[in-house]
């Protein structure tokens, strides 16, 4: 008789990133264990790789005692879940929520003895003067999003190899693609471009490291199921400006004209280059 194949715990499911996770663990097969908000359970992807939804009112406030019960039996975790609302997400309260709740799940994670652990974190957390991002590349975080997760990496990091746990972090860069939200920048071109209306953009001179989210899900699955430790970037490598990718877009409907580069001003305070690179250099 095989094996039974391990079982992961997944948050953040039904989350831009989370469902791309759900999707590729299916494609190989593995059992994997969902702790969702309450309500939205029928925003999960359909998959046979389910073994169990949890659905919980507030994952932020919930104990490590709660953490370690739903942990019990899992090989990994796979933690997903983080306030990402757009235009509200970078600056608000709430990232101290995240923080505080995440280090309590790895708290259960490791009293429920789970193996390894996948956190999902952000190359804002680099000093992103840099330009071209290495692991190796000190972290300096600027908005309080980008300093809880880095809090939490630094936490972790040391707690949990301390406890017999596996640990790495998964640092995603500039993504697009399935269930993205309306507000961002690709749906935005897309939703003007195929309407036949002017899209209203900054000089697009701005570099950047752009992944579609179904192959950053599968470099997480991929970093979830081995055996490398600590931070990883989860990025495509190549420099892209916002000027390149909004005519690559444009060309797909033969409407560079309707593209107005320069109709919004440059942010000032946004990093001009911001590539990742998949080792350290």
């Amino acid at each position: 008789m095989a094996a039974a194949a391990p079982l992961t715990l997944l948050t953040g499911a039904t989350g831009f990133v989370g469902r791309q996770v759900l999707q590729e663990l299916g494609k190989r097969n593995c059992k994997v264990r969902l702790i969702v908000r309450d309500g939205s359970q029928s925003r999960i992807a359909q998959s046979n790789a389910i073994e169990a939804v949890i659905a919980t009112a507030d994952l932020w406030s919930e104990s490590v005692a709660w953490c370690a019960d739903v942990c019990r039996g899992v090989d990994s975790v796979i933690h997903a879940a983080w306030y990402a609302e757009p235009g509200q997400y970078l600056s608000s309260p709430k990232n101290l929520e995240c923080l505080a709740g995440t280090l309590r799940l790895a708290q259960g994670a490791s009293q429920a003895k789970v193996r390894r652990f996948v956190g999902v974190g952000t190359c804002f957390e680099y000093d992103l003067g840099a330009g071209y991002l290495s692991v190796a590349t000190p972290l300096r975080p600027s908005t309080p999003y980008a300093a809880a997760k880095a809090a939490a990496f630094m936490a972790l990091s040391q707690y949990l190899p301390q406890q017999g746990v596996e640990f790495a972090w998964c640092r995603l860069f500039y993504l697009y693609g399935e269930g993205e939200d309306d507000r961002r920048l690709v749906p935005y071109l897309r939703a003007k471009l195929s309407a036949g209306e002017p899209a209203d953009l900054s000089s697009g001179s701005q570099i950047r490291d752009y992944l579609d989210v179904g192959e950053a899900g599968r470099m997480i699955v991929e970093h979830a199921l081995g055996a490398e430790q600590g931070p990883v970037n989860i990025c495509s490598g190549t420099p892209v400006t916002v000027r390149e990718l909004a005519e690559r877009i444009a060309d797909e409907y033969g409407r560079r004209d309707l593209l107005r580069f320069g109709a919004r001003p440059d942010n000032l305070v946004d990093p001009p280059c911001v590539v990742g690179l998949r080792a350290a250099n």
